[in-house]
């Protein structure tokens, strides 16, 4: 495999003004901190690569080696056999240099500037601040700006018509002045982002904002994508869902696969929690050739929340311009009521987040068993037991982790009642059907098992 045999690079935004005691702090994290940010950095070296499944990755990139250099000027990165597609005649392309510096910041720098001194979270309110402080810290929160900011959650491997339809969505949402937050790999989150440059080109707005969030356990199979320009790394998948819902002035969500819909439960096990009146506005949009995709997404809603949930979303086919239109007019709502109650417009500090969306779940066997999927809970807590279902096959299918509890142990196992087991397996055989849950390369092989 070629690769770039040596080569230092400096810092371009972020850590680019560090004292002695940071820059000590940096180069004296190595172990398994050091492992991880390794292992991040590799996969940005590696966007655009043809391969999405980390193992792959690292196995064509064994030699791959990453040091850091202090001195006065501040810190550089050495790096030894990285992969080529990030360099032009010798050089670091300059957006996925930034990204590296990012990765390094998110991952080591936080650590012993925010989450490594503090003792374990004991409220929701802990947690939240965490989340605060680590965008803060990556300047991604900033004061006196008026909201602008949509979330777009959509599936990284689509067909070509589902890209164009996202494309021309962030194209509509460019021209109306609005901002992109993504999941930051390909396809339906690079889409809305590829669309709003041009839109913003096109008025002539030169700042822009692409803000791809993402987590190490999931960044080697979504690398960051070429046009982010904010890239966050967050500690773990519930602080980057955190991080989405309290950035986001409105949502809007792509067809896509099991992550997608993790993400839908996500902050449906908050805007359906009794103590918060507020919903943040949601649409469901695609081409009209994805109508049977959202009918099956809806009615699996429907069958395990109640026909109830639909109150919390409007669902959209074809016409770029009137989901456009439609968010725009959300934006500015928001704005609004924000501006009445004197809330921030950059952190939604309102929402009531229960600590059961903000706890890490760890996808091993035992935990995916005593999930609670009883038609007896409250709304609010299937919702959140259902995510932690779902988040449990999103690793299973893409993290280095979850792979390897099913490689050891077997399927994940589920179990519930019979309705909503069948529910659950006609969506997941849905979208293997459609090929939204096949990585590499053979068939998709389901990491799961569903128990009546």
């Amino acid at each position: 495999m070629k690769t770039i045999s040596h080569v230092i690079v400096n810092p371009l935004k972020s850590l680019n003004l560090l004292s002695q005691s940071d820059m000590d702090g940096l180069t004296t994290s190595r172990g398994e901190l050091f492992a991880v940010f390794r292992h991040c950095a590799l996969a940005i070296l590696n966007t655009d690569g043809e391969k999405d499944v980390y193992k792959k990755t690292e196995d064509d990139y064994e030699d791959f080696d990453i040091q850091l250099i202090p001195q006065s000027r501040g810190l550089r990165i050495e790096l030894f056999n990285a992969p080529p597609q990030s360099f032009v005649d010798g050089k670091m392309i300059r957006g996925i240099q930034e990204h590296l510096f990012s990765a390094l910041r998110d991952i080591v720098y936080t650590d012993f500037k925010i989450t490594g001194t503090q003792t374990q979270p004991t409220s929701s309110a802990d947690t939240t601040n965490t989340v605060f402080r680590i965008l803060r810290n990556a300047q991604v929160v900033r004061p006196n700006e008026p909201p602008s900011m949509v979330v777009c959650w959509g599936g990284h491997s689509i067909p070509r018509d589902e890209y164009d339809y996202a494309k021309d969505v962030g194209y509509e949402l460019g021209l109306r002045g609005l901002n992109i937050v993504t999941g930051c790999g390909i396809g339906a989150m690079k889409a809305p982002m590829k669309g709003a440059a041009v839109g913003h080109a096109k008025q002539q707005i030169k700042d822009g904002r692409y803000i791809g969030i993402s987590e190490p356990g999931i960044i080697s199979s979504e690398s960051p994508n070429a046009i982010v320009n904010e890239l966050i790394i967050m500690p773990d998948i519930e602080k980057r869902l955190e991080a989405f819902v309290r950035l986001a002035h409105s949502i809007i969500v792509f067809p896509g696969g099991v992550g997608t819909v993790e993400e839908i439960l996500y902050l449906l096990g908050i805007v359906m929690h009794p103590d918060n009146n507020e919903a943040i506005p949601l649409i469901f949009a695609g081409p009209e050739t994805c109508a049977e995709y959202f009918q099956e997404l809806v009615q699996f809603l429907k069958d395990c929340l109640g026909d109830d949930v639909e109150n919390y979303f409007q669902v959209f086919l074809g016409s770029p311009h009137e989901v456009g239109r439609n968010v725009r007019a959300a934006v500015e709502e928001v704005h609004e009521r924000r501006s009445t109650a004197n809330q921030a417009y950059y952190f939604n500090w309102e929402l009531n987040i229960p600590p059961s969306l903000q706890e890490p779940f760890i996808p091993t066997h035992e935990n995916m068993a005593a999930l609670n999927l009883s038609a007896s809970e409250p709304k609010h807590e299937l919702a959140s037991s259902l995510r932690s279902a779902f988040s449990g096959i999103v690793a299973g299918n893409v993290k280095e982790f979850g792979i390897e509890q099913v490689q050891t142990h077997g399927p994940y196992k589920l179990t519930g009642n019979k309705d909503f087991m069948s529910s659950i397996d006609r969506l997941l055989r849905s979208m293997a059907r459609d090929g939204r849950m096949k990585l590499g390369e053979g068939e998709y092989q389901p990491c799961y098992q569903l128990i009546d």
